[in-house]
C-alpha cells in the first residue's frame, strides 16, 4: 500500500473478513487528504455503502453542518471510518472485523499525517485506545495514538438518538479545532 489508489483497490478487493460478501461498496474516506484534522467513526452506513462516500447519511450530514457552523470547511479535514464496509444492519462491528480492518486505517492514517484527531463514539474509541473505554464518561477526554493527540467524543448517530448529547459534542469539536490551531 504505497498510496490512496493502492489502499483504495486493497480495499475494494478485500475479503479479510465476511464483511465483504454483502458490501456495495468498500467505503475508504472522504476529504482533504493532506489534512490537519482527521475524524475517524464506526463504518459506513447504508447511505455510506450506496454511494461509497463516508459519512454522508444523516449522521454525516449533521456532523458536516456542526463542522461548518464552526468554520471547518471540508477542505480542512478528512473523514473515514475504522471498518471499510458496512455491517448488516448497522450492528456493530465484531472485534475480528475491527481487526481485519486495522491495517487499512493505519495506512491512512500514516498518509494523511494529521496533527489531530477526532474519535467519533465508543468503537473508534475502544479501536485506537483502548478496550475497557466508555464514551459516557471519557469523551472530551484526550488520548494519543501513534504520537497524535485524540480527542473522543460521540459519534453524531447518538445525537439523532438524544439530542442532550449536542452540546457535548460540539464543546469537544471547538476544543480539538483549538489544540490544532494552538499546534499550528
Amino acid at each position: 500500500m504505497n498510496d490512496w489508489l493502492d489502499l483504495e483497490k486493497q480495499c475494494a478487493e478485500c475479503k479479510r473478513c465476511a464483511l465483504w460478501e454483502n458490501r456495495k461498496n468498500a467505503v475508504i474516506g472522504r476529504g482533504n487528504k493532506s489534512a490537519d484534522f482527521m475524524l475517524i467513526g464506526e463504518a459506513p452506513g447504508e447511505e455510506e455503502d450506496r454511494q461509497g462516500r463516508a459519512f454522508v447519511g444523516k449522521a454525516g450530514q449533521l456532523l458536516s453542518m456542526a463542522l461548518s457552523a464552526m468554520g471547518i470547511e471540508d477542505d480542512k479535514y478528512y473523514i473515514c471510518n475504522v471498518i471499510k464496509c458496512r455491517p448488516q444492519n448497522n450492528r456493530t462491528p465484531y472485534e475480528e472485523e475491527i481487526e481485519s480492518c486495522m491495517p487499512y486505517l493505519d495506512k491512512q492514517i500514516d498518509m494523511v499525517k494529521p496533527k489531530v484527531i477526532v474519535l467519533l463514539g465508543n468503537t473508534a474509541a475502544v479501536s485506537l485506545i483502548k478496550k475497557n473505554i466508555r464514551i459516557t464518561q471519557q469523551r472530551g477526554t484526550w488520548d494519543v495514538y501513534k504520537g497524535i493527540p485524540v480527542m473522543m467524543t460521540y459519534h453524531p448517530a447518538a445525537l439523532l438518538r438524544d439530542e442532550s448529547k449536542k452540546i457535548d459534542m460540539w464543546r469537544d469539536l471547538k476544543n480539538a479545532w483549538k489544540k490544532l490551531q494552538q499546534m499550528s
